[in-house]
This record gives structure tokens, C-alpha cells and sequence, in this order.
């Protein structure tokens, strides 16, 4: 373990330091953040003792990203959430600006070394160890995946950074520098899985025990693991951060159930019901979308962060001795498409079709036909065949079963020639409007 005392903390002790963090966090915000301060005197809260501590915080009223984008002009390029002098800042990472204007993410001195502790505790979970040498795939920046870096210097490892776009370097570096250990998206770890085949690459010989996936959902799903830890002849574990809050704050360990919380004790995490808002209890194999909080965080804290991650809960005790609660991402609930009362995940549907594996390369593209979250059943569905597999109408057809008695609504499944779907050297696409 990379802070073995923080680790095995009993979750009830950390759960009073982090009560303690939280208070002094909402003091924090209701002094120096001009957009908490007027959000939280519209919701009713004006003083600190009125908000009470984490046993009372579902009361508070939730942060949306559209509210932080809101606040941002041209006087204030980052948000009216900053909530320290521009000289403080040692760093500003932004998001991929899918909408418009890129959000930023600032940081100060402080907060940047929690994200590297945070990240060292996630991916050291995975089994990576001191003098080890590591290939990553992200880039320093602009997107906060670049944070995240740090920790194998951290941790004491050999990092090669190489970046994305650089397949042909990628490859020359594990097969000269053998290294132990590989972090990249799921989506580019399958596509090099098929690359070095195409290229006769002897990748399951090669020095690479271990596939570190973040960046997106996949890396949890039985099939895509299986897949990938064959190809690879390697052991996966996933991690995974929210770019607002922090990069990393999950991390999993290599008994590969669920994703400890590496962030204890700089964030807080909470589960809702992704269409009410209403607070669902952290228990053993509760779901819901999750909410975070910071509790130790000074450029740009948030309250109560709606992440539109959809996760799986586990409270139960890990071998591993960790004791934080562990998560598995199921998608995103701005992905989510609803048929008849349904609620269905690409994801989901993605580890549906990669079971039938190997007739089926496992990638998808999910086609909605409808504007909006609702569409009418059935949904199309591309599936692509592996190589040299011809499949028909049969296959077809028990996928579409299979999806149907497994998520409980009607698909129209079309099978493409293998690769005629795009892949990703970094994020895949799993739907197209």
C-alpha cells in the first residue's frame, strides 16, 4: 500500500476526521466563494453551524456543471466558485469543451499534491511497485488526466510518459525498455490488443503484467477484462477520477472487485437517484449516481457535485485490507436512453454483446433514433464481427434474446464487418445521434 495507515483506517474514524474536514470546508466556502455564498443563502443556509455537519448534508442543495458554467465570464473566466487570489494558482487544466467553452480547473499548491497522493493510492492498489518501470499514455495537458502523472514519480517508479497518438512509440518502448506495467483508456488497450496481432507484436510475451484502464467506463466489464487480459497476458484493474474534484480518487486492487476510494479524506461521496435527486443510503450493493464533495480543497471547492456517474456500491470488507467502500462505474446517466420505463446504459449493452465473444469483435455503436433520453423501442444497435467471422441473421438474433432477457428491452441488432466501426486511442464512442 502506498499510505498503509490511511488505508486500513476503520471507515468509522475516517468517517469523524472527515466530519471535522467538512465543517472547516463549509467555513471556507462561505468566506472566500461568491457563488457558494449566494447559493447556499437562496437554499436557506446562511451560517455554518445552520448547515451542521455530514450527517445533515443531503439538505443542501446539489451542484450542477451548468451552474458553474453559468458563472463564468469574462471578469471571472473560471467561475464565481474560485475561491482564492490568481496568484495562488499553480495550475489550470481544462475539459474537453464539448459544449462550447472549455471549462477550467484550477489548482492550487495544496490541492495539486492531494491529487497526486489521491493517484498514488488508486493506481498502487493495481499491484505496481517501486523501481518498477510504467508506460502512460495520457498527456500532461490540458485535461486533468495530466495530474495523475505525478504519482508514479511519486510512488517511485520509472515513468515513461509517451502520450497519445503514438502507437509505433508505444510499442517500441515495451519492447525495449520492459516495462511492467501499462495505463491507458479501455478502448486503447483493445485497440492495441488488435494492432500487435495484425502486426505479428507478441504482446502476451512481452514485459507488461499489468494494464492500468481509466479515462471511461469498460475496464470492470467481465468480457472487456477477459478480453483484454488475454490479449495482454496481463492482469486489469481500473481506476477512476472526476475532472472537476480530482483525478484518480478510485482505484482498484488486484482482487478486481470494485474500486477503492483513494481520495478518503479529501472527498466526500454520496449516492442519489439520478431522476429525483433523493439521497440513497451508502450500503452494500446500493446503485445510484454519485455525488462528491470536497473536504480539504482550496482553489475551486464544490459541494455536493453532480458527476453523472451511474456506480455499484460495496461496503463489505476487501481482502486487500483496504477499508474505503469500492465502486464500479456503470455509465454515464447522461448516456442513459430510457425504452418504455427502462433504464438502459450503452455500457451495459456493450458487456451484453461481448459475450458472445469471440463471433463478435466487441465493438458497438449505439444508434438512438429519437432526440432526447426516450426513444421507442427497438434500438439500434451495430455490432461488429471479429475478423474472418461471416455472421448472419442467427447471431443477430440471439443477441438481440440475449439483450432482451438480460436488460429487459427490445434491440434491432445490425452486424458489421470487422473494422468498420471506429476505434480510439483514447475515449470510444458509444453512441451516434
Amino acid at each position: 500500500m502506498f499510505d498503509p495507515e490511511v488505508e486500513t483506517r476503520p471507515w468509522r474514524d475516517q468517517a469523524r476526521q472527515d466530519d471535522a474536514k467538512y465543517r472547516r470546508q463549509v467555513g471556507y466556502l462561505l468566506a472566500r466563494s461568491a457563488f457558494y455564498q449566494n447559493k447556499l443563502k437562496q437554499a436557506g443556509f446562511t451560517t455554518a453551524d445552520v448547515i451542521g455537519g455530514l450527517e445533515s448534508i443531503e439538505r443542501l442543495p446539489l451542484t450542477e456543471k451548468d451552474e458553474i458554467r453559468a458563472s463564468c465570464s469574462t471578469d471571472h473566466p473560471i467561475g464565481t466558485h474560485l475561491a482564492v487570489p490568481r496568484e495562488e494558482i499553480v495550475r489550470i487544466f481544462s475539459t474537453s469543451g464539448t459544449t462550447g467553452t472549455p471549462s477550467f480547473i484550477p489548482l492550487t499548491a495544496q490541492d495539486l499534491d492531494n491529487w497526486v497522493v489521491t493517484s498514488a493510492r488508486s493506481y498502487s492498489a493495481s499491484g505496481i511497485r517501486p523501481g518498477e518501470a510504467i508506460v502512460s499514455t495520457y498527456n500532461a495537458g490540458p485535461f486533468v488526466a495530466g495530474a495523475a502523472l505525478g504519482a508514479f514519480d511519486r510512488i517511485g517508479m520509472t515513468h515513461i510518459p509517451v502520450g497519445t497518438g503514438n502507437t509505433e512509440r508505444l510499442m517500441a518502448a515495451i519492447r525495449l525498455l520492459k516495462p511492467a506495467a501499462v495505463v491507458m483508456t479501455p478502448s486503447y488497450a483493445a485497440h492495441l490488443a488488435e494492432w500487435a496481432e495484425e502486426r505479428g507484436f507478441d504482446l502476451r510475451g512481452s514485459s507488461v503484467k499489468r494494464v492500468l484502464v481509466a479515462g471511461e467506463p469498460g475496464g470492470g466489464e467481465p468480457a472487456l477484462r477477459a478480453l483484454l487480459e488475454q490479449a495482454w497476458g496481463a492482469k486489469v484493474t481500473e481506476a477512476m477520477g472526476i475532472g472537476d474534484i480530482g483525478v484518480s480518487l478510485w482505484g482498484e486492487c488486484e482482487e478486481q472487485c470494485g474500486m477503492h476510494l483513494g481520495g478518503r479524506g479529501f472527498v466526500h461521496s454520496e449516492l442519489i437517484d439520478s431522476e429525483t435527486g433523493a439521497s440513497i443510503a451508502m450500503e452494500d450493493g446500493a446503485s445510484g449516481e454519485l455525488v462528491l464533495t470536497h473536504l480539504n480543497h482550496q482553489a475551486a471547492p464544490l459541494l455536493r457535485f453532480r458527476t453523472r456517474d451511474h456506480v455499484q456500491i460495496w461496503t463489505s470488507l476487501c481482502r486487500c485490507g483496504r477499508t474505503a467502500p469500492r465502486i464500479r462505474c456503470v455509465g454515464r446517466t447522461d448516456d442513459m436512453l430510457l425504452l418504455r420505463g427502462v433504464n438502459v446504459f450503452p455500457s451495459a449493452i456493450r458487456e451484453v454483446v461481448n459475450r458472445f465473444m469471440p463471433d463478435v469483435s466487441g465493438v458497438i455503436l449505439v444508434k438512438p433514433q429519437d432526440p432526447g433520453v426516450r426513444q421507442e423501442p427497438p434500438l439500434p444497435v451495430v455490432v461488429e464481427l471479429a475478423k474472418d467471422y461471416a455472421g448472419g441473421p442467427e447471431l443477430a438474433a440471439r443477441i438481440q434474446k440475449r439483450i432482451r432477457d438480460v436488460l429487459v428491452f427490445a434491440a434491432r441488432v445490425d452486424l458489421a464487418p470487422w473494422g468498420t466501426l471506429q476505434r480510439s486511442e483514447y475515449k470510444s464512442k458509444l453512441v451516434q445521434r
